[in-house]
């Protein structure tokens, strides 16, 4: 799937820690058609808000879970390194799932096949494991990542998958659309790599 690279801020704002690990981030429109805009605009920094704003469309049952989507692009404003900007065209899996053991094993899975990926068809040694709280993903339950070694012996975060436990599903109100028969909406996101 593509969603839209421009996203209302409202969206941001419904989730205050996500919005607080990406304000450095975040690339703001307040000017369309040389009026100000009645709300600003963001350039879609992550997908979860989007992503998640669709799931409370689309999700309506416990029977509609496990759902799973891929998505394409983001747009980073990456000012820690040095000045850049650039939109990436890579492949971002979204999924909800009923139980949080579901959401936890989707996210351990993904981690292994990127592993797998990694040593087998792309001939790069890495290490899984999982980021610590201060370098968890904004937002996300918990963090996995497989960190490859750069000639320069520096680590490099070759992929990612994140647990993003109900943090999302309950900013944006999924499970208030219709019931989901008691049972709570979990979330993942994985493979952050460019």
């Amino acid at each position: 799937m593509y969603f839209p690279q421009f996203i209302p801020y409202s969206f941001i704002e419904k989730e205050a820690s996500h919005v607080e690990g990406f304000s450095p981030e975040l690339a703001l429109v307040t000017i369309g058609g040389g009026k100000e805009l009645e709300e600003k605009l963001v350039v879609r920094p992550t997908s979860e808000t989007i992503v998640n704003h669709m799931f409370t469309q689309w999700i309506h049952s416990y029977r509609d879970l496990p759902l799973m989507i891929n998505q394409l692009n983001v747009t980073i404003w990456e000012m820690r390194t040095k000045p850049l900007t650039l939109e990436f065209l890579w492949q971002e899996g979204h999924t909800a799932h009923s139980t949080a053991e579901e959401a936890e094993e989707e996210a351990l899975q993904m981690i292994d096949v990127y592993t797998k990926f990694a040593y087998e068809q792309a001939a790069i040694p890495v290490i899984a494991g999982r980021k610590s709280r201060a370098e968890t993903f904004a937002s996300a339950a918990c963090t996995y990542t497989i960190e490859a070694m750069m000639g320069d012996r520096k680590a490099l975060q070759a992929g990612t998958s994140h647990n993003l436990g109900q943090n999302f599903s309950r900013a944006f109100g999924t499970q208030g659309r219709r019931a989901l028969d008691s049972r709570d909406l979990h979330s993942i996101v994985s493979l952050r790599s460019s």
